[in-house]
């Protein structure tokens, strides 16, 4: 078995502002996504606001400490999901259930973890 991240990126505006129904059909997708992974999810959260994030980067034994993301963009990291599965194409398929993947101000990026030893 492997380990995936899935990264869900959003338009954090939209998300503030998103209508209920819209709020609804996410909702009810990870209540599907969770249902259909089982013990498979490793691990899961939503992430506070990017406001509120906080950022080291710096050159040599002293990085600078920042407010918010480091990265000027409109879709921020909302949240994760680390699921174990056989392969890439199972993680796909449970995957469809998030209606994150159906919005255009949405997406989730699947990553493999390193697999060390």
């Amino acid at each position: 078995m492997s380990k995936y991240m899935l990264l869900i990126y959003g338009n954090e505006q939209h998300w503030e502002t998103m209508p209920a129904e819209e709020m609804a059909e996410i909702d009810a997708g990870h209540v599907a996504f969770q249902k259909r992974a089982g013990d498979r999810i490793l691990a899961s959260g939503q992430l506070e606001p990017s406001s509120t994030a906080t950022t080291l980067r710096g050159d040599g034994e002293s990085p600078a400490v920042t407010d918010g993301p480091f990265l000027e963009t409109k879709e921020v990291l909302g949240g994760f999901y680390l699921l174990e599965a056989t392969d890439l194409d199972e993680v796909v398929a449970l995957s469809r259930e998030l209606a994150e993947v159906r919005h255009a101000h949405s997406g989730v990026e699947i990553k493999p973890l390193v697999h060390h030893g």
